[in-house]
């Protein structure tokens, strides 16, 4: 056959060429009656995961007085100097303007009496928060406490319910590569679902180059915009597994980041109960072990640069340069490990540590405090 058709005139060859591949569209009538055994695709786990938190994932309405001096540039102080005002003929107080500065973030009710877990810097400093429902409800709402190192916050709705409750899930069963769906209200747009998956795991916040946090994130490329702090971010089957903090974009996509849910609920549960949140502490300050030669990669362990002078730590008899190599049981792979440690360990209980001192392992045993006892 193939042979018989290259004897053929290309004009014959194209004809032929253009009957094999024309492709044959049933009648209408074929249609009709195939339509009826078509299976249509089911629902996306998506929508069913949101089905189960939606309902509890608010949109918090901030807003503060803000007053503004009526000579701007000048010194607070400079306005307060009777010499000053004297020259310039100010017999009365300067006068100051008062404006109302407002915002918009995310949160989600956690407990059916009207607890909304959000993030610190969303309700910082403000007079007033509204939260809304995405059932059209808004109501009043209270700040229980908030925790700057963990930039978590819980909100009290000031009117009885019911209210709906979102699922909390286990972020330390989380793998890389598990489907995260963030939810939110992103640029005040509410209840916005994106899609993606997890990133990476205990990412520590100090290599995004932010001070003074306490945290290890969950990095997603779920897109997180402003607006989304303080909303959840989903597993595949709804429960909540991170309250979405921050997000650092760049050329390409941008990196979304959240708070792991266990470490969330364990400081909601001290803000409800106390106001404030408890941080462990043994007064060290640590770097990385330096490598051997350049271009090396560093060798697992913490060194210890310094030591609050009768600290936990000093107490313990560790010593400068000494390389902790292991805490808990656990090895040591960098400075994060052991603050992480630390910080899960909680106050007032011995925690054992090997540290490597000239050539030995030596064992030590010392006993976390809380962090206001070191800054006194």
């Amino acid at each position: 056959m193939l042979a018989a058709m290259t004897r053929r005139s290309p004009a014959a060859l194209a004809i032929s060429a253009a009957v094999l591949v024309m492709p044959v569209v049933p009648s209408p009538s074929v249609l009709a009656r195939g339509a009826a055994h078509v299976q249509l695709a089911p629902q996306s786990f998506v929508a069913e995961a949101v089905k189960r938190t939606g309902p509890a994932v608010v949109t918090l309405e901030t807003s503060r007085a803000v007053t503004n001096p009526r000579f701007r540039g000048l010194p607070p102080g400079l306005m307060q100097d009777p010499l000053f005002r004297r020259f310039f003929g100010l017999q009365v107080p300067a006068p100051q303007s008062t404006r109302i500065e407002r915002s918009q973030g995310s949160g989600v009710i956690f407990d059916a009496s009207g607890l909304v877990l959000t993030n610190a810097h969303v309700v910082e400093n403000i007079d007033q928060v509204m939260v809304g429902l995405p059932d059209g409800r808004r109501v009043p709402g209270q700040v229980v406490g908030q925790d700057s190192l963990t930039d978590l916050a819980v909100i009290r709705l000031d009117k009885p319910g019911p209210w709906p409750m979102a699922p909390l899930g286990d972020s330390d069963q989380l793998q890389v590569g598990d489907w995260a769906i963030a939810v939110g209200n992103p640029f005040g747009l509410e209840n916005t679902v994106t899609l993606g998956i997890i990133s990476n795991l205990n990412r520590n916040v100090s290599q995004l180059g932010i001070a003074g946090k306490r945290l290890d994130l969950i990095q997603t490329d779920a897109a997180i915009n402003p607006g989304n702090s303080g909303g959840p971010l989903l597993n595949a089957a709804g429960d909540v597994v991170g309250i979405n903090t921050l997000v650092r974009s760049g050329p390409g996509a941008g990196l979304g980041f959240a708070i792991p849910i266990n470490r969330a609920r364990v400081i909601a549960r001290q803000l409800v109960s106390s106001g404030r949140a408890s941080h462990p502490m043994v007064g060290v300050g640590l770097s990385p072990v330096p490598a051997l030669q350049p271009g090396d990669s560093s060798p697992p362990g913490a060194v210890v640069r310094s030591l609050v002078p009768k600290g936990p730590a000093d107490a313990a008899g560790l010593q400068t340069d000494d390389v902790i190599v292991s805490i808990g049981g656990v090895e040591v792979k960098g400075p994060e490990d052991v603050v992480t440690a630390i910080d899960r360990h909680g106050v007032g209980r011995p925690l054992n540590l090997v540290v490597q001192r000239a050539g030995k392992r030596v064992p030590l045993i010392l006993t976390p405090v809380e962090m206001r006892a070191l800054q006194r």
